[in-house]
């Protein structure tokens, strides 16, 4: 579900990402002064590691609209490091959406496709989906 939407006249770019078990739905509000909420949290108090601060920035650093817009985000399941894939996900789609022009170097960059990896499922007789239980001979 990505979109523009208007409401009360304010312009707002929506974008949906996803990363594992972690859906994210991020709004862009334009004219704001650069702050990142998630989850009615800032970033700060949300993400304790830098790296995953670093990860949820990523496409405002590369577009260089940091400062421009306000990113509130409604994030759920998966871990922290899910989670900040998929906030990376829709800031990306969401930024295309507010302007067709970032969409080649985000696009470059990787951040407008959706990673495919997801966790495999456990097989029978197995501790985990390959750890088996210690082989003995006798």
């Amino acid at each position: 579900m990505a979109g523009k939407k208007t409401a009360n006249k304010k312009v707002q770019f929506w974008g949906t990402g996803r990363r594992k078990k972690a859906i994210a739905r991020v709004r862009l509000i334009p004219e704001g002064k650069g702050t990142i909420t998630i989850n009615k949290e800032s970033i700060d108090a949300y993400f304790h590691l830098e790296t995953l601060k670093t990860i949820v920035r990523q496409p405002l650093v590369l577009t260089n609209t940091q400062e421009k817009y306000d990113v509130v985000v409604n994030v759920y399941g998966g871990g922290f490091t899910g989670q900040a894939g998929a906030i990376r996900h829709g800031i990306a789609r969401a930024l295309v959406i507010a302007n067709e022009s970032f969409k080649p170097e985000l696009k470059a960059a990787g951040y407008l496709t959706r990673d495919p990896r997801m966790k495999e499922r456990k097989k029978y007789g197995l501790k985990k989906a390959r750890k088996a239980p210690q082989f003995s001979k006798r």
